[in-house]
């Protein structure tokens, strides 16, 4: 079988994972946009409809970058390791679907206070970057900015451990076909497929997080949404389940188009850095 470039290291995955996290949040934030106005409870044309649709961009780029950064260092390392420990092919799924839920563990970390205040701009909570982190931190102190952290989390693992075997065993199973490794592009196909695919299958979790980080207090001081079985029982009862299921459409367009630019880049810039040695290790 071909053989995948090298492992890269810590700055080569900082480097190729900031580059790929910030084009796919700077490119594909408009859709994003609309799928958080979609799955918001005040509704698609109270929380702003097609207007203003970068509401939020500026929070979304400080944290695209370390985001994925702080990803791909997690599951890059945390891959290698496994698999020296665990070489043989059966074990590859359970290998990438842990590498990718310790990286997903990771990143919420720098990823969920920026997501909080991008959404709450993105539904026209806020009219200001520096308002939202205001009034975030003024109604609920540092914990409002990790609301929703175990919910993002809870997400993003079974999104994950869907996608990224998914891709990591299309890109396999296609240099094998091909006989030589797979190239950047050819990548990104697999990377949208599998993200796709994730999407679809994740968007009631995903509409869970984004009630649950779009809540604030109200009367009596308590959240409209906070656990995440509740949230799911709730909306179900009150709207139905095909509200569970709101923004797929976009989510799913979303996030195949972002797989393809994400893991495309990321896999582009990686083999630029490994080929031509910037950032090895001396």
């Amino acid at each position: 079988m071909p053989r995948e470039t090298g492992t890269p290291n810590t700055s080569q995955c900082l480097a190729a994972g900031g580059f790929a996290g910030m084009a796919v949040d700077t490119a594909l934030f408009p859709l994003d946009t609309i799928k958080t106005r979609l799955q918001a409870k005040a509704g698609f044309i109270a929380s702003g409809g097609f207007r203003g649709i970068y509401s939020g961009l500026s929070s979304a780029i400080i944290g695209s970058s370390p985001g994925a950064a702080m990803f791909f260092l997690t599951y890059e390392q945390t891959k290698a390791a496994l698999e020296r420990r665990h070489a043989t092919k059966e074990y590859q799924p359970f290998i990438h679907m842990a590498a990718a839920s310790a990286g997903e563990i990771a990143a919420c970390l720098v990823r969920v206070p920026t997501e909080v205040i991008k959404q709450r701009l993105q539904a026209k909570h806020h009219s200001s970057l520096a308002g939202a982190i205001r009034g975030t931190y003024g109604a609920e102190g540092l914990s409002g900015f990790y609301r929703g952290y175990l919910t993002q989390v809870v997400r993003e693992i079974p999104f994950t451990c869907i996608q990224f075997p998914i891709y990591e065993y299309m890109k396999q199973w296609y240099a094998a076909r091909q006989g030589r490794p797979i190239k950047s592009w050819e990548a990104a196909v697999c990377g949208s497929f599998a993200g796709g695919t994730a999407a679809a299958l994740t968007t009631p979790l995903d509409v869970v997080k984004t009630r649950v980080m779009l809540s604030t207090k109200g009367v009596g001081g308590h959240l409209e949404y906070s656990g995440i079985a509740s949230t799911l029982r709730r909306i179900a009862r009150e709207e139905g389940v095909r509200a569970l299921f709101s923004g797929i459409v976009p989510r799913t367009i979303w996030i195949s188009i972002g797989g393809f630019i994400f893991l495309g880049s990321y896999e582009k810039v990686k083999a630029m850095l490994l080929d031509a040695g910037v950032f090895a290790n001396k």
